[in-house]
């Protein structure tokens, strides 16, 4: 599907690092594994992506925001299932206790073992031609050489590892530890065996006041303040539906073997949206604007296949062929392929992933993740779910607060149901303190479930209600269960939501990654090709010479700049040559630079340069002003500057 474009992560670690985008937290005290502090440069990439984000969502989708507190009681947890199923697989090196993930050391083991293969297979591809070309012809000599022939895997343990990837989101604790002992998998850095897979859940607890006696956690995902507040905003919104939530903010996660920098970690920033929907009509007004985006699909059938082949399709396509759920789930994933494509993820290196039956969250109907293509792999950066009822539900049976839509209809429904009529004098006596759960039991059965109550009772005049209490016998004299007609005028209903979940994290390393390049002429001139949208800084100013009499330009072109809204680094240092300065700024991706000489001084002429192809233009300090806003802001670009504006020669570089 696209080129595996290599890159020598140690050396952008290394660039990354000395220019203080992000580094390990605390790393003076030898730092804590999973924990990153981010420098001016990571701070205002994360930042410009967060403004990105609100107003390709937010902004645009008319959404409504808000901010949540971080600790959670353990109650609100406990509810929405975190405390029970929040929980990753985990395993250890018997002798020296490392710990692991067990999926991703399953990963890791067998991705290095077909890795290996592949260079062996290469390697035994060129003995054999070496043979040919030498036409060997000696036994002694044969046998030397088939000797010397790496041991290639059988075509069938290929097969086998590679439908394990394929399925390895799948896979439940039994399934892990079988395939960790029928592999062999052990530690790799070690070669000691691992113990079997027991669950760990991810999630830090804490204690909410002096007592200690309230116990809470440091929120997992920000959706939950977003539910519990769902009346509210429903309220806010003049009770009109559909309608979307959002909110960014710190989540916290404590993960069992934090690695590949950012991309797993302890503590990080997430954007989440909930979008509420009828559940009878997930239509979406403005699916049409996306229907006829193509994207990199890869369905869940295909990978219990075991295979990871891509489909590509239209938006609308896949709805309509069911392959995506619905419409408004198929507008999200186009909104979230426009916003990659925005803040500059490579296309071809995107691809759209459905949850498989195992791996499906236990609220989600449907479920596909954003994965982006990087030096680690395949790497899910958003999650896009439709998490049905699921949260609106459990979290208003626990707290009797009515978290639901009342929709006024037109015309009436009429309609006949099956409802229990208890001869209360009866049935509370007979059942005593078991009476409300046993009525409870029966008003919460479907037609079908009381339509058996019905048969039983008209036919033997007795049915038995199993519960956890035990058995209870219910007889004509407690009960009866009759057809009623009923007339509504207002229907009221517990929303859908679909929720698009972005881990900000991952998603800026991912484009530091894209965005990352050397210049041809010299490995050693590092590149970062941010676009100006999301750029740290957009404009470099910086004077041709050090000297005095270029201080009061500088300085007025850097406040004009910084005035209009366009952050602007000035680099004066009087140590570099210009065209060092201009490349020790390129590795901050600045787009643009501003240069000022002489003939600034007297015609008021400076020099425009582009980070990319290094090509400058010159006008006056006004013009390339104005032309800086425009580039900056989207609605011009370098190829047609350069068509009005001739190309100066320089040496500079």
């Amino acid at each position: 599907m696209f080129e595996d474009k290599k890159i020598d992560r140690p050396t952008l670690e290394a660039l990354l690092t000395n220019r203080f985008f992000f580094v390990p937290s605390f790393s003076i005290y030898g730092g804590v594994a999973g924990l990153y502090d981010y420098g001016p440069i990571g701070s205002a990439l994360q930042q410009n992506l967060i403004n990105l984000w609100r107003q390709h969502f937010v902004v645009e989708e008319d959404m409504l925001e808000m901010d949540g507190a971080i600790i959670t009681p353990a109650e609100v947890l406990k509810t929405s299932g975190h405390v029970e199923k929040f929980t990753d697989f985990m395993c250890k090196d018997e002798v020296t206790l490392e710990v692991f993930r067990a999926d991703h050391l399953v990963e890791a083991v067998l991705e290095a073992r077909l890795e290996s293969n592949k260079l062996a297979r290469e390697l035994s591809e060129k003995l054999n031609v070496s043979e040919e070309k030498a036409n060997v012809s000696a036994d002694g000599k044969k046998k030397k050489a088939a000797a010397n022939k790496p041991t290639l895997l059988e075509d069938s343990v290929v097969a086998e590892y590679n439908e394990i990837l394929a399925k390895i989101d799948n896979y439940d604790m039994k399934e892990l530890g079988d395939i960790i002992v029928k592999y062999e998998v052990r530690n790799p850095a070690t070669g000691n065996k691992v113990t079997p897979p027991v669950e760990f859940n991810l999630m830090f607890d804490s204690s909410i006041g002096p007592t200690g006696n309230l116990k809470g956690y440091l929120r997992p995902e920000t959706a939950q303040s977003q539910f519990v507040n769902f009346s509210r905003l429903l309220e806010f919104n003049n009770q009109k539906m559909p309608f979307a939530s959002a909110m960014v903010g710190k989540s916290f996660r404590n993960e069992i073997s934090p690695r590949s920098g950012l991309l797993r970690v302890r503590e990080f920033m997430m954007a989440e949206i909930e979008h509420y929907v009828d559940p009878l009509n997930k239509n979406h007004h403005k699916f049409s604007e996306v229907a006829h985006i193509k994207l990199n699909l890869l369905p869940a059938n295909v990978q219990q296949s075991g295979s990871t082949k891509i489909t590509v399709m239209t938006i609308g396509e896949a709805v309509s062929q069911k392959v995506i759920d619905n419409e408004t789930l198929g507008y999200f994933l186009g909104r979230i392929f426009l916003f990659l494509e925005k803040i500059g993820i490579d296309n071809e290196r995107l691809r759209f992933r459905q949850h498989m039956s195992n791996e499906m969250a236990h609220y989600a109907c449907d479920c596909w993740d954003a994965e982006i293509h990087n030096s680690y792999g395949w790497i899910e950066c958003i999650g896009c779910a439709d998490r049905s009822a699921y949260d609106l539900t459990v979290h208003s049976k626990r707290t009797k607060e009515k978290l639901c839509v009342r929709e006024n209809l037109e015309t009436p429904i009429v309609y006949d149901a099956l409802v229990c009529n208890l001869n209360k004098k009866l049935f509370g006596p007979k059942f005593r303190q078991n009476a409300k759960a046993i009525q409870d039991k029966l008003e919460s059965l479907t037609q079908d479930e009381l339509a058996l109550v019905k048969e039983g009772l008209e036919s033997n005049g007795k049915y038995n209600l199993e519960m956890s209490s035990g058995v209870h016998e219910l007889t004509t004299e407690l009960l009866s269960v009759d057809l009623q007609t009923f007339k509504e005028n207002v229907r009221e209903y517990t929303p859908n939501v679909i929720e698009p979940s972005f881990g900000l994290g991952r998603i800026l390393y991912s484009l530091i990654e894209h965005s990352y390049y050397t210049r041809m002429e010299s490995e050693s001139r590092s590149v970062f090709r941010f676009n100006p949208l999301i750029a740290p800084f957009k404009v470099l100013v910086l004077p041709l010479l050090k000297n005095a009499a270029f201080r009061p330009i500088l300085t007025q072109i850097a406040r004009s700049l910084r005035s209009m809204g366009v952050p602007a680094r000035v680099d004066d240092a009087a140590s570099a040559s210009i065209g060092r300065r201009y490349s020790r700024n390129d590795e901050l991706g600045i787009p643009f630079a501003i240069t000022v000489d002489y003939q600034s001084i007297e015609s008021g002429l400076i020099t425009l340069r582009e980070r990319d192809t290094t090509t400058q233009i010159q006008a006056d300090i006004k013009v390339i002003l104005d032309l800086v806003v425009k580039l900056v802001n989207g609605s011009e670009t370098w190829e047609n500057i350069i068509k009005t504006h001739p190309v100066i020669e320089t040496s500079a570089e």
